[in-house]
């Protein structure tokens, strides 16, 4: 017979459950704090300390509780201890927002306080990325994810612990059990009544009457071992979707310091978003002025190299490492480019030419941003924007916004990846 017993110590995280539906219910607030957040960090490294938290201003996050409309019907309660107030007595309302308690009347300079929660970066990030995605991420070859694996339901087994004991099927096995053997001792009672009526000799009487009263004595256990089920998981690797994502930064001289750092503001989100959504998906940093070359993720952000702008040898060097690494039946292929718009005169249809006949047939998405200036940036007469705003009208899956500020950053990265953003 079993007998369970929970003697389970509280641990660490046990206000985990509870931590999850307050970020919910202040996640609204949070998203509206995001510009500022972002804006706020002392640096592009800010983003990925471990353990770092943000203060997020939040109001009404008291516990939700019922209470009567004072606009209806009529009350005459007294509170206990009252001394002042009798049966009949009227009270005017507090001045204030619907009588809302800590705020101030008409004439009051009394203001209710912020209240402030300390957000991990962790969980900001969450709730920035929630509602984005890649835009047309289709299912090509899928390979199991060497680290990503799913809990997947595989039956029920007689022996495992306490917090997946299946209590519905522990019970149903209880009852057929219970029914099955009191039906058996009922039928044994009933022969043993049967036989003592029969039974002639007072020696063999007696014995089965200490049988029968036995018999009806025995208890049979609610719940046995025999009875208990736990449910069984097994791991199993979850699939993924082939996709890669090259980022372009143009860090030519033209470039100031304001719209680099910009650029490298939107690149960290990028970078973070995809860490944290589809970790298995490739990333290819690509810096370029005059020449352009594949950089690590330590270089791409950190190094001050520079000199004069020309866009053409990053599409291409693009191209060609698509051609080598990455075929287009199974990877889905994304571009993601940053320029102050400046280029050589005899480069921009050069530009154009690449991306149009060579990258935009291979890649599901391609998003560019254009720093400082944007659409009024006419630099050696000319302008980049100019150019692809060819591009755009003619492909579906190319976009592109202008960035003049770091308050833009957010605004524009949610419009290039919330769902549905773009369809072919």
């Amino acid at each position: 017979m079993s007998n369970i017993i929970d003697r389970r110590n509280d641990g660490g995280g046990k206000s985990s459950p509870n931590r999850k539906r307050f970020i919910g219910r202040i996640k609204g607030q949070i998203k509206k704090a995001i510009p500022d957040v972002i804006n706020n960090q002392g640096s592009i490294k800010d983003f990925s300390k471990k353990g770092k938290t943000v203060p997020i201003p939040v109001k009404g996050v008291g516990e939700p509780v019922l209470r009567n409309d004072p606009k209806l019907g009529k009350r005459n309660r007294i509170i206990p201890g009252n001394d002042k107030y009798y049966p009949g007595d009227t009270h005017p309302k507090p001045q204030g927002e619907e009588g809302a308690a800590g705020g101030g009347g008409p004439d009051s300079d009394e203001t209710e306080d912020e209240f402030m929660v300390d957000v991990s970066m962790e969980e900001f990030m969450d709730v920035f990325f929630d509602d984005l995605e890649l835009p047309n991420l289709v299912q090509k070859i899928t390979k199991p994810s060497e680290e990503d694996f799913s809990l997947e339901f595989a039956g029920h087994i007689r022996e495992g612990i306490p917090p997946r004991l299946n209590i519905l099927k522990t019970f149903e096995n209880s009852i057929g059990r219970n029914l099955a053997v009191k039906g058996y001792l009922k039928r044994q009672i009933k022969e043993l009544e049967e036989e003592c009526g029969e039974e002639e000799c007072e020696k063999k009487l007696a014995e089965l009457n200490e049988r029968l009263n036995k018999l009806k004595k025995q208890k049979v256990p609610f719940i046995d071992d025999v009875d208990l089920r736990y449910d069984h998981y097994k791991l199993v690797p979850k699939p993924i979707t082939n996709a890669v994502v090259f980022c372009i930064m143009d860090v030519s001289g033209s470039m100031g310091s304001e719209e680099k750092s910009i650029a490298k503001i939107f690149f960290l989100l990028l970078y973070t978003f995809l860490r944290k959504k589809y970790k298995q998906t490739d990333i290819v940093f690509i810096r370029h002025h005059h020449d352009a070359k594949e950089v690590d993720e330590e270089e791409f952000f950190d190094s001050r190299e520079s000199g004069g702008t020309v866009v053409s040898p990053a599409i291409q060097l693009m191209n060609d490492i698509i051609k080598s690494r990455y075929p287009v039946n199974e990877w889905n292929i994304y571009g993601c480019q940053a320029s102050d718009g400046d280029n050589f005169q005899h480069d921009y249809n050069n530009t154009y030419k690449v991306l149009s006949s060579k990258i935009m047939p291979l890649v599901q998405y391609y998003a560019y941003i254009q720093l400082g200036g944007g659409m009024n940036n006419t630099y050696f007469g000319n302008n980049l924007w100019n150019e692809l705003k060819r591009l755009a009208g003619e492909f579906n899956h190319f976009q592109m916004k202008s960035i003049k500020t770091r308050q833009e950053i957010v605004e524009v990265f949610r419009e290039f990846f919330k769902k549905g953003s773009s369809n072919e």
